[in-house]
């Protein structure tokens, strides 16, 4: 079979073995996988993410070894291993959490040597894991169910308890999950910030209701101003709160992940804010903890999500809760994969490109 393939740093079109279904498996043609912005981080980055998944304990790729990426996919059945209930027909269409099920443990797909991701015409899931697609969602949609779970499970460790104003930073893929699942949570108002025209006319069509260009307005600045608490708010506060700006919480998502993007969250935030840690910054960074003391910062950092919250994300695509074709701003095959990852660097032309294996 033909795949995309992650060989001495670049990416290369190559032909590989068809996977095997082994006891409780699947074999599932690809039907349309999503880059992720980490797979573009993997691949600028991936000595130090495999530094970084020893020290974590997590399998970890050997980068003298061919790795396929892939883990926002949506596949067809195509046949049965040994050991398998076979509720679901051949032909069927069905999403999977990214990972395998196997006698050693979990194994993740997409940064992986022995288990193929989704750039490549065929993988293998486990049966457990299968979600079938429902009502005739598009392949190319229901392939964003992954990076929707990672925004719905950023808002869920958010601990949001009602009457806080959200500002999210960064409007890419990641940035724009967290928008549509707080627009689902119902908190309002949601501000967002991003330098590029498109991300922000996309946050807005996911449910921001104000978008700042921070080359425009100091977007920190922006939440204050609809973040004021009303007569009633301020009066019921204690003394010493009364003494403090009269702001309502403030929770702040941190969707870029770039070196010395959280030194300027602290400097940025008001005091008692919750800082949720969603994009995946790959270098050493630092940050003044004292800023933090000062002000009491809340740091949660996140990471992929519930198998709960991925079947959850599949519902609100499926049922139209969310707008996941805006999303999407082209369909490549695989001969057009490492274009499109360098394509990918310029916010205003893509947001998110779909491989289809078999176009």
């Amino acid at each position: 079979m033909r795949a995309a393939i992650f060989r001495n740093g670049e990416i290369v079109v190559g032909h590989m073995a068809e996977p095997k279904p082994g006891p409780g498996q699947v074999l599932v043609k690809t039907l349309a996988c999503g880059i992720c912005g980490s797979d573009l981080h993997a691949r600028q980055h991936a000595p130090r993410m495999v530094e970084m998944a020893k020290k974590t304990g997590r399998p970890a790729m050997d980068l003298s070894r061919d790795v396929v990426f892939g883990h926002e996919f949506c596949c067809e059945i195509v046949d049965y291993g040994p050991g398998t209930v076979r509720k679901l027909k051949p032909g069927t269409h069905v999403c999977s959490l990214p990972a395998l099920l196997t006698p050693e443990g979990i194994k993740g797909i997409g940064y992986s040597n022995d288990f193929v991701g989704g750039y490549a015409e065929q993988m293998l899931l486990s049966e457990p894991l299968l979600l079938e697609v429902p009502n005739g969602l598009a392949p190319e949609h229901a392939a964003l169910t992954e990076p929707l779970a990672v925004g719905v499970h950023a808002v869920e460790k958010a601990d949001i308890r009602g009457g806080e104003v959200p500002l999210v930073i960064g409007c890419g893929p990641v940035g724009l999950a967290v928008i549509a699942a707080l627009r689902i949570k119902g908190l309002h108002p949601i501000v967002a910030a991003d330098y590029s025209p498109a991300r922000r006319a996309l946050a807005t069509k996911l449910g921001a209701d104000i978008v700042v260009d921070p080359k425009v307005s100091q977007p920190y600045a922006t939440w204050a101003e609809h973040a004021q608490m009303s007569e009633a708010e301020k009066a019921a506060r204690p003394l010493f709160q009364a003494m403090l700006p009269a702001l309502k919480p403030a929770i702040i998502f941190e969707c870029v992940g770039v070196p010395g993007l959280l030194q300027q969250v602290f400097e940025g935030a008001p005091r008692d804010a919750k800082v949720v840690v969603v994009g995946v910054c790959m270098e050493s960074d630092k940050n003044e903890p004292m800023l933090g003391i000062m002000k009491e910062l809340n740091v949660q950092y996140v990471l992929g999500y519930t198998p709960d919250e991925f079947a959850a994300s599949l519902r609100l695509i499926a049922e139209g809760q969310v707008d996941a074709a805006a999303m999407v701003t082209a369909e490549v095959g695989i001969d057009g994969v490492a274009k499109a990852f360098a394509d990918l660097a310029n916010p205003e032309a893509h947001t998110k490109i779909i491989v289809q294996p078999w176009r």
